[in-house]
């Protein structure tokens, strides 16, 4: 299929520019579950099956919202720029009455509103970010999409980093560190898309891939599932890493460092799986990594009361595994979108969907679980069986999915040229 678009060569000289708007994308993705539940668990008394319920029909909203954002990104001609500024602008008022505003409606509406702001513009934005790169991959010639996705994914890992312990920081210098946390992320927002303004160029609609083509591709077929497996154990450690720190460990006040850990291994890996990738391969280098997390996943198992350093090595090894997952596959993704559908939108329309569901599936089964167990958050009096749900969920649930998604992964033919 020979696909073209109106946009010229993309510059070489742009890279850093690609760092920070996906610092700001992953500010507003993983870190959201991170903070979101248990900021309104803890400070407005919502349920955690009711805080669940509301992720997942958001993500139900993204079953037809993601896929439909991918075929109107490509239909936007000269006007992505403006409409990618526009949600940068309403990314950051979402995050800004989800942690700074007092909820004007009842908390869990409130939730919903804010978040449902949140995740749209995340979406939108994300879906043009990743298509992008496929034309600027293009034209930094050979290794193009491993060298981008260094650039991406590092600042993506540490935009992570920092917004993941933001409000920890902001802890110590303001009563309230989550007003701190959304200011900055709105003056990044406003960073990123100045930075990036040269970037966005008109893609042609009528050269665009439909869904139907992009499904019936095998690879990227199999490289969809695959994600969407291999995702579901991050959304799973995401979702419960404080509460596993703060009541299976016991680690209070440790929450913070140890979640920087974790992030900063995951960032500083990056230029190691890439330099892996060329020399031996993204595909071994990917299963490689996947064994990794199963290692440390299991060992995580066995970790009670008190173990807090030998769990600084879990996040070690399971963020250094996380730094690949978040840089090659992607690259897997974009080299085949690039082979099929360069224009790329709609494919990475279906790649947003499947990357936040996970997410949802993991908070609609994962928190009702907790509290139908007899969890409770910050509680240091959790009986033997809640304990016990939580550790199986955070360790075991991660460990038993990365085997099948490294066994998926060793069944698919990719090309490595």
């Amino acid at each position: 299929m020979s696909i073209s678009t109106s946009q010229p060569q993309a510059r070489n000289d742009n890279l850093p520019a690609y760092a920070i708007f996906a610092a700001m994308l992953s500010a507003a993705g993983l870190p959201i579950y991170i903070h979101a539940p248990k900021y309104f668990v803890d400070e407005y008394g919502v349920s955690l099956v009711a805080l669940g319920s509301v992720l997942f029909a958001l993500r139900l909203l993204d079953v037809v919202q993601d896929p439909l954002f991918g075929r109107w990104s490509g239909r936007l001609g000269n006007r992505r720029g403006l409409a990618v500024s526009i949600a940068c602008l309403i990314m950051a008022l979402g995050m800004l009455g989800l942690f700074a505003i007092a909820p004007k409606l009842p908390p869990l509406m409130w939730f919903a509103l804010m978040l449902t702001l949140v995740f749209s513009a995340f979406s939108f934005l994300t879906i043009n970010f990743y298509a992008q790169g496929v034309v600027k991959a293009s034209a930094l010639g050979r290794y193009g999409h491993l060298k981008l996705a260094r650039w991406r994914e590092t600042g993506a890992l540490f935009g992570v980093c920092v917004a993941a312990i933001a409000p920890l920081i902001f802890l110590y210098f303001m009563n309230e560190p989550f007003v701190g946390f959304a200011i900055g992320f709105g003056v990044l927002a406003l960073l990123a898309g100045i930075l990036m303004r040269a970037e966005w160029g008109a893609v042609n609609a009528s050269t665009s891939a439909s869904f139907q083509t992009v499904l019936q591709d095998p690879i990227a077929r199999q490289l969809l599932i695959i994600a969407f497996i291999n995702a579901a154990p991050v959304a799973v450690s995401s979702t419960l890493f404080l509460f596993f720190v703060e009541t299976r460990l016991l680690a209070f006040g440790m929450e913070g460092p140890l979640l920087l850990l974790f992030f900063l291994s995951a960032a500083l890996s990056v230029p190691m799986w890439g330099n892996s990738a060329e020399r031996f391969g993204t595909k071994n280098t990917l299963m490689v990594s996947m064994t990794l997390a199963i290692v440390a996943f299991a060992f995580a198992i066995l970790l009670g009361a008190g173990d807090w350093v030998a769990f600084a090595f879990v996040c070690v090894a399971s963020g250094a595994a996380l730094g690949a997952d978040l840089t090659l596959l992607p690259a897997m993704f974009a080299k085949r979108m690039a082979e099929i559908s360069p224009a790329a939108t709609e494919g990475f329309g279906l790649w947003s969907f499947v990357s936040k569901f996970t997410l949802a599936f993991a908070a609609v089964l994962l928190l009702p679980t907790l509290q139908l167990a007899g969890f409770e958050s910050g509680s240091a009096t959790n009986s033997e069986h809640a304990l016990f749900v939580l550790t199986l969920m955070y360790a075991a649930v991660p460990c038993v999915l990365k085997i099948f998604a490294l066994i998926l992964l060793a069944c698919t033919a990719v090309n490595e040229e």
